[in-house]
């Protein structure tokens, strides 16, 4: 072959290698362009600034497995208005809303809307948040699943996945009763002058006398009639009294009863108990109706005023159920040891009543 022919061909093959690499590089840029970041001021701005965050009105949030909660904000206060009414928890709210300002994309991951179900960000798996000033939309974003190269997200209303700094799941993604307001009473102790508490077991009247307090105790007839005042009540302890307080003066709900559900809150003397607290100076003076189990030993309240059905922890509804035994002393046996209420030993101190007879005797010799 002639010099010149073998440059011809030399430079054929060189145009046909650039020619490969060019087409190449197209379709890696295409791919990249569809699969990998995209530069910072190509990315959306999601997050609601501070002073834009003060002017929220209100928010939706759509979950997969929780339902969907609306929190509106009315003279500066939240309340939820969707899948009911009632008081939100305020600092949950305010929770949020100050993480709105601390969203920010970092990075495009695709550019399509077929990636959504590799990334949980389908309608019908993601959270939505829906976040209103007034009528305008500060935030409409779906999270999606969060992976080893963090939290996934998209936009209402366009195509593509997003990576997230920022979202916390546990802010959002909270059960419907967190977003409710679980006070049920807050009152200082010290500031408390009578308790009375009506069971099936008794009525019980405490007073206040100094820094101490006096008790009548009112046994319940066999007929379930409440009886005369007992002339005498010697295992009584003041101390008890403080104990019950302290339960109920930052008293908050566990739960909250479902709608039909059997509380018993309507006949709560044979139930679980009524309690009255008053304060001095007419500071309030509060009717508390413990009714039935919910689960465990979680029981109903209602609070008279309130159109609420709470559901409290036992630490504060045992006292309201409570037979005399846990306002008196506490036994001491030979030894040292610690009796419980009622003169049980130690540790059989929570059984029912009546079961603590029928555990047999220890065998003679053994421990």
């Amino acid at each position: 072959m002639k010099q010149e022919q073998k440059l011809i061909a030399g430079v054929a093959v060189l145009v046909a290698l650039g020619v490969g690499v060019y087409v190449t590089g197209q379709k890696a840029a295409q791919d990249a362009a569809t699969h990998s970041a995209a530069g910072p001021s190509d990315l959306p701005q999601i997050k609601v600034a501070k002073d834009a965050a003060d002017k929220v009105t209100k928010i939706v949030i759509a979950n997969k497995d929780k339902g969907e909660v609306t929190l509106e904000k009315k003279d500066k206060t939240w309340s939820l208005s969707k899948p009911l009414a009632a008081s939100a928890n305020q600092k949950n709210v305010e929770d949020l809303i100050k993480n709105l300002d601390k969203l920010v994309v970092k990075s495009q991951i695709a550019k399509d809307a077929k990636s959504y179900p590799k990334y949980e960000l389908e309608d019908a798996k993601a959270v939505h948040v829906t976040v209103f000033k007034g009528e305008e939309k500060a935030l409409d974003a779906y999270f999606g699943k969060r992976g080893g190269r963090g939290q996934m997200m998209r936009i209402g209303g366009q195509d593509g996945v997003y990576l997230v700094d920022g979202y916390s799941s546990y802010l959002y993604g909270r059960d419907m009763k967190n977003w409710r307001d679980t006070d049920v009473l807050k009152f200082e102790d010290a500031n408390a002058v009578s308790v009375e508490i009506e069971n099936e077991h008794a009525k019980y009247s405490f007073s206040k006398n100094g820094e101490d307090w006096a008790a009548s105790l009112y046994p319940r007839g066999k007929t379930g009639k409440i009886a005369a005042r007992a002339k005498k009540w010697p295992k009584f302890e003041a101390a008890k009294v403080k104990d019950m307080l302290r339960a109920y003066k930052n008293l908050r709900a566990t739960d909250f009863a479902t709608k039909g559900a059997d509380t018993g809150t309507g006949d709560a003397p044979k139930t679980g108990g009524v309690v009255r607290i008053k304060l001095k100076d007419d500071a309030g003076d509060y009717t508390l109706r413990v009714g039935k189990a919910q689960e465990g030993s979680n029981r109903y309240l209602a609070k008279d005023g309130a159109d609420t059905i709470y559901v409290i922890s036992s630490w504060a509804s045992d006292w309201a159920t409570a037979e005399p035994a846990k306002f008196e002393k506490t036994e001491k046996k030979e030894g040292g040891k610690t009796a419980g209420p009622a003169g049980l030993p130690p540790g059989l101190a929570g059984l029912p009543p009546g079961l603590a007879g029928k555990i047999p005797p220890r065998p003679a010799g053994k421990k």
